[in-house]
């Protein structure tokens, strides 16, 4: 068996396969961007590769809530932060899909993957990663967000699409992030894409190292 790393893009990819080293033992393949996109793509290939999969890890590019560009975050859960309803007399101005009693919009990451993660990454910080359909582009949503998950550590678009699909398969999962901005207002010159995919290509033969032995 071996590990499913499932990315948004294909840079994302291409940035953990040069890191890999030869005759790794993971599959690593882009599923798109956003959350019903990464369900679907790593549900298909769940299904598809019957039990060839011993885990599977959402990794790629997000945005940092305390961690800055270039640093690293292992999710210790993903969650959906804007599946639910706007809702004016709430204190936050949101509820929840758990507190509409529609589901849950948290998922964990499995215990014993993310500590073997934690082994082999040891600079990581560990922390909720959130999932949103659309990035957070002002100060304000950025200090709901926070209000709402003060545990957050990243925002990325896939982790909880990814995380749905495993569970519904009985494959463990666990998120991995490399910063590329801070979350907050949008401004694209602050951006350190090329530092957050290096971050990805030196975590791959640690990555493959797992896959060998966990």
């Amino acid at each position: 068996m071996t590990l499913l790393v499932v990315t948004a893009v294909a840079a994302e990819a291409e940035a953990l396969l040069r890191g890999m080293p030869a005759d790794h033992p993971v599959t690593v393949t882009p599923v798109g961007v956003g959350p019903a996109a990464a369900a679907a793509g790593t549900a298909r290939l769940l299904a598809l590769a019957g039990s060839r999969y011993r885990a599977v890890v959402s990794a790629g590019i997000a945005g940092g809530i305390g961690v800055e560009p270039g640093g690293m975050v292992l999710g210790a859960r993903s969650i959906a932060a804007d599946l639910g309803a706007q809702a004016p007399e709430a204190d936050t101005g949101f509820i929840s899909l758990d507190d509409l009693g529609f589901g849950t919009a948290t998922l964990e990451a499995d215990k014993d993957l993310l500590a073997a993660l934690r082994r082999v990454l040891p600079d990581a910080v560990v922390g909720d990663v959130l999932t949103l359909s659309t990035v957070t582009g002002t100060a304000e949503t950025a200090r709901d967000l926070v209000a709402r998950h003060p545990l957050a550590l990243a925002e990325a678009m896939e982790g909880y699409g990814v995380a749905c699909a495993a569970e519904q398969a009985g494959v463990p999962f666990a998120e991995l992030r490399t910063i590329s901005n801070p979350v907050g207002p949008r401004d694209r010159a602050s951006w350190r894409i090329g530092d957050a995919l290096s971050a990805l290509t030196a975590a791959a033969p640690h990555l493959a190292a797992l896959a060998g032995s966990w």
